[in-house]
């Protein structure tokens, strides 16, 4: 093994499994190289979707402030759609949109490894939000979801699929959903 072997943890989010997209999804991933180490069909429960998406208050701040970039953007009052214009208080219901998204149905929970696997999945599934998400990522081709419907409607992005962002994160997360 190299050093630029690594593990990284992808996801079917419940929308991806709903709409079949599980073989594309694979298809994908092992069309780059990746191997495809471990894999279990599984429905989160509240521990371990709020355990799955910890929160600091960088976190929260972000997300919120994204939100709130979006508001702006479009010319929209957060306080009419979500009572607040508090970018912590917007990310903390950002984050409970979330949990309740990973709980809403099965999901696929799967080990890819390989050279930079953390870097090349990430690219392959595209951006967070998918409506900028590029044409030829996973989410780019498949779905249509923003962040500003998403809050208006007061619900998570349906955007597919997770894809660790870090060494770090993977490390935790493959512990989290696979154990040792």
């Amino acid at each position: 093994m190299n050093q630029f072997n690594q593990k990284t943890l992808v996801i079917v989010k419940p929308d991806g499994m709903r709409r079949h997209l599980i073989g594309e999804i694979i298809k994908r991933l092992e069309q780059v190289g990746l191997d495809l180490v471990d894999a279990k069909y599984t429905q989160a429960n509240e521990q371990l979707a709020r355990d799955h998406y910890p929160v600091t208050d960088e976190w929260l701040e972000a997300v919120g402030g994204k939100s709130l970039g979006d508001y702006q953007k479009y010319g929209l009052d957060p306080m009419a759609t979500l009572g607040t214009a508090d970018p912590k208080e917007i990310g903390r219901m950002i984050h409970q949109f979330n949990i309740k998204y990973l709980m809403s149905g099965p999901v696929l929970a799967m080990v890819w490894e390989g050279n930079h696997a953390i870097e090349i999945v990430r690219k392959l599934v595209g951006s967070t939000v998918a409506s900028v998400a590029l044409p030829g990522t996973i989410r780019g081709d498949f779905a249509i979801d923003s962040a500003i419907a998403a809050n208006a409607e007061k619900r998570s992005i349906q955007n597919l699929v997770h894809a660790s962002g870090s060494i770090e994160e993977a490390a935790r997360e493959i512990e989290l959903w696979f154990g040792d």
